[in-house]
């Protein structure tokens, strides 16, 4: 029997079913036009105004977020950085916010700047300490709790059904980034959040070749983030926008692909003698895996490692390495390694990473769509040269 409605991977293979009505093509057109057509009354004649505020190639991929992540509205950016900075930048002046300790390091250095400028007052945190987050929200002042699950790169959990109950009886939302997550393994919205952005550059495309963000909310909330992002000019590309919608009809594939890798290559690394320690939620081993078996739908495809040795070991495997990618960015059909000393949380000193758990030796590995086994046989030829 039909579901009366359909499967999420359903509604992303066929992008909500959207067929031209002009044409009968099945798949998206790229609408490049910047300027609308007014009739004699000075109407705009199919309701579209100007490009950075208005293009018809947006709607679908728009339509398929919101879809996805059960909001009511959603909107496409230019990067995810732009997405984050309109969320922030939508509050109200003087407002005090709420930040994890452990997140994307970028994102994390563009709030401490903003706080600095006295855009807004900013406090970092342990997000997987509710009584961390319970201390640091402010009643009456805090205007927005950021969570980041799972975060980048020792992927620690956010339980965000307890953090939205904290953040509302302050009087603020709970924005989540899903960026590793996707809707594919878990639907914040659903647990109480009212806001979930995404870097759509990594697993919503899907292919290394887009940069884009978007976010997903209630009308009013949205509403008020796609003024800001009219205002300063954050709008996507309409290509763009095609390339998102184009690998969001692969998402639930892939993504179930890369849970599948990615657990049977953290069980295998947290066997070898030479890796000291595994960051991989689908292990019983992590510490937060009761959160996360609660919150999402599998431990997903990024997975940290800390090699014995430090520094020089983490150079000879990464020089050892065949199959494996070694580049920053997440979420594409190939498997690529970064080394955070060297590129997210270059600008901290060894013992501000050692403290925020990132000591020297950690590696960042974005799981693709290649065979487990081959990914592990090059893992353990890395391995061997040590």
């Amino acid at each position: 029997m039909a579901r009366n409605t359909p499967h999420p991977a359903t509604l992303a293979a066929q992008a909500l079913g959207w067929i031209d009505e002009q044409t009968g093509a099945v798949v998206l057109p790229v609408h490049t036009a910047t300027t609308f057509l007014r009739d004699p009354d000075n109407e705009y004649r199919r309701g579209r105004n100007y490009a950075r505020a208005d293009n018809a190639s947006y709607d679908q991929p728009e339509a398929l977020i919101t879809a996805l992540e059960g909001g009511a509205a959603s909107l496409v950016f230019a990067s995810g950085m732009a997405a984050a900075a309109a969320v922030f930048h939508s509050l109200p002046p003087g407002s005090h916010v709420v930040a994890p300790l452990v997140m994307y390091h970028s994102l994390r250095r563009w709030i401490a700047a903003r706080a600095a400028d006295e855009h807004f007052a900013a406090d970092f945190v342990d997000m997987t300490s509710l009584a961390a987050l319970r201390t640091a929200v402010k009643p009456g002042r805090t205007k927005l709790v950021w969570a980041e699950t799972p975060s980048n790169p020792l992927w620690s959990i956010t339980d965000i059904a307890a953090a939205a109950e904290i953040a509302h009886a302050a009087g603020a939302l709970l924005a989540v980034d899903s960026t590793a997550a996707t809707p594919v393994l878990t639907r914040p919205l659903a647990l109480g959040a009212d806001i979930v952005m995404h870097s759509a550059t990594k697993y919503l495309n899907g292919h290394s070749d887009v940069i884009a963000g978007a976010v997903a909310g209630s009308e009013s909330v949205v509403e008020e983030v796609r003024r800001l992002m009219q205002l300063w000019g954050q709008a996507i590309d309409p290509m763009a926008a095609w390339l998102i919608d184009r690998g969001m009809r692969t998402l639930a594939v892939r993504v179930d692909r890369q849970n599948a890798t990615g657990l049977k290559v953290a069980e295998w690394c947290s066997k070898q003698a030479a890796i000291t320690a595994v960051h991989y939620p689908g292990l019983p081993s992590h510490q937060d895996h009761e959160v996360a078996e609660r919150v999402l739908n599998g431990g997903g495809g990024m997975l940290g490692i800390e090699l014995q040795g430090g520094v020089r070991a983490a150079e000879r495997f990464l020089r050892a390495l065949v199959l494996v990618a070694h580049a920053p960015s997440l979420g594409g059909v190939e498997t690529l390694v970064s080394e955070p000393r060297l590129t997210s949380h270059k600008s901290l000193s060894p013992a501000a990473r050692a403290q925020a758990g990132i000591p020297d030796g950690f590696l960042r590995f974005s799981l693709g769509l290649e065979d487990a086994d081959d990914l592990i046989a090059d893992f353990a030829q890395a391995l061997a040269q040590l």
